[in-house]
């Protein structure tokens, strides 16, 4: 009985040292660390915000860049539903996410303004999102974000109604192609 718990206590402790070992190596720690996130990200749900909490947003004269040689000025999305992430590509829980944000966008795009959202050039960008797969579209802010809008961290994103309130407000890696926010979404576009 001793020996048993001894070999379990043992193999713990190796797996341990590996996974530290793994976090210290630069090439290896971005995959790991992405690779948590993802699984992370499965237990994270989206989750609306109560009626009676949300925010306004104030449609200030933000202006957006995109990476297709286009630009945007934020008060034209007013009375459309609005995904928008602000992430970048050096940030572990954001790539964890990506490839759920890619699947939502390829079918909703069409319905919903997804704004995605980096500092990060368009040339990182682009060899990003090529090594990806990936094919929406990416903009940096010209100018101050409205204030309902200011981010800390990273990812954080905001799903906003026709209404112009932020219903969805996570700052965490998620699956966001998951029936629960396609089904925020059915709802959102309904209103």
């Amino acid at each position: 009985m001793k020996s048993q718990k001894k070999s379990n206590f043992n193999m713990a402790n190796i797996i341990f040292v590996v996974l530290i070992i793994l976090l210290l190596i630069p090439q290896t720690r971005i995959t790991l660390q992405i690779w948590m996130h993802k699984g992370l990200s499965l237990i994270n749900q989206s989750s609306l915000i109560d009626e009676k909490d949300r925010e306004i947003i104030s449609y200030t004269n933000w202006q957006l860049r995109g990476d297709a040689n286009t630009s945007i000025k934020f008060e034209e999305t007013k009375g459309q539903v609005v995904f928008i992430n602000f992430w970048a590509t050096w940030c572990p829980p954001c790539i964890a996410e990506m490839a759920g944000i890619q699947e939502l966008y390829d079918d909703y795009n069409e319905k919903v303004v997804f704004l995605l959202i980096t500092n990060d050039s368009f040339d990182t960008v682009e060899k990003f999102k090529q090594k990806r797969g990936f094919d929406f579209e990416v903009f940096n802010p010209l100018n101050q974000a409205p204030e309902e809008l200011s981010v800390r961290t990273i990812p954080r994103t905001f799903i906003i109604n026709k209404k112009r309130e932020i219903v969805v407000d996570e700052s965490a890696a998620l699956d966001w192609n998951n029936n629960k926010v396609r089904a925020q979404l059915n709802d959102l576009l309904l209103e």
